[in-house]
């Protein structure tokens, strides 16, 4: 029997890192939606159903960016992980910070995992890679 597709909100502003992302995503064996917003604010509109995103599936899986614009991704996660309704949604933290203050504040407000964005192209597929073999295959997320 066919797996169903596991969807994945990608909260990412740079178009660059947001094409890296999906093709590495792309190239994976599980399969997958991925819905991307470019700031914090379309990612909350986007998980409260809001707008044009009446109608968006809820995610499996959260990658978000912490430097968004409107509504910096450090607010999203507190949003996030402070909802009844969406903390128990995984959120993989991927920024190009690697500031011990972001670290610690982003598992201070419940990020399932932080990761530093590779200076490399190839560091950079293959850290999207293992996230996707790590979340996608050895992780029971929850179901709705």
């Amino acid at each position: 029997m066919p797996q169903a597709p596991i969807d994945i909100l990608l909260v990412e502003d740079n178009p660059g890192d947001v094409f890296l992302i999906s093709e590495a995503l792309a190239m994976g064996r599980v399969p997958k939606r991925v819905h991307v917003v470019e700031d914090g604010e379309d990612a909350l509109r986007y998980l409260s159903k809001q707008g044009k995103f009446r109608d968006a599936r809820p995610p499996d899986l959260i990658l978000l960016d912490l430097n968004l614009p409107k509504i910096d991704g450090r607010q999203v996660l507190e949003i996030v992980k402070e909802s009844r309704d969406l903390r128990h949604i995984p959120i993989v933290v991927l920024s190009t910070s690697t500031s011990e203050r972001d670290v610690v504040s982003a598992y201070e407000h419940h990020a399932n995992c932080y990761l530093g964005k590779p200076a490399t192209l190839e560091e950079f597929f293959e850290l999207v890679c293992q996230v996707e073999e790590y979340w996608l295959q050895c992780v029971a997320l929850p179901a709705l």
